[in-house]
């Protein structure tokens, strides 16, 4: 989805736009491609990705993951006067909600079954 909403978004873009746009040397160097990275250019990597072993403090690492997905697609839908875009940001944003949600109903589960003797 996201791939669509950047290829719809720059498509018809000429390398002036592109530069106009601040996207110069994102076009220098990989054209119209995908190149992940975050607002101020740097390149996605997986040590973004914490994990620290115990169930209930990776649920709750996956909860603040979530919560700043959403809260940046309400930023980048508030940028947007695009209502096409919005939309899609919109199911994208409810999405992360809905994740958040059940990672918190998962955390109160093992909360739950953290304390009681385990017959095999």
């Amino acid at each position: 989805m996201y791939n669509e909403m950047v290829y719809k978004l720059t498509k018809d873009a000429s390398p002036e736009e592109m530069k106009k746009a601040g996207l110069g040397d994102h076009f220098a160097s990989h054209d119209k491609a995908l190149f992940y990275n975050d607002a101020a250019g740097n390149p996605f990597t997986v040590t973004y990705i914490q994990a620290k072993g115990d169930p209930i403090a990776d649920l709750y690492e996956d909860i603040a993951a979530e919560e700043k997905a959403r809260a940046t697609y309400q930023w980048l839908i508030d940028l947007s006067d695009d209502p096409d875009l919005n939309d899609a940001l919109a199911f994208l944003r409810e999405r992360e909600v809905v994740h958040s949600q059940r990672f918190r109903e998962a955390v109160e589960i093992l909360k739950e079954e953290q304390g009681k003797k385990k017959y095999f």
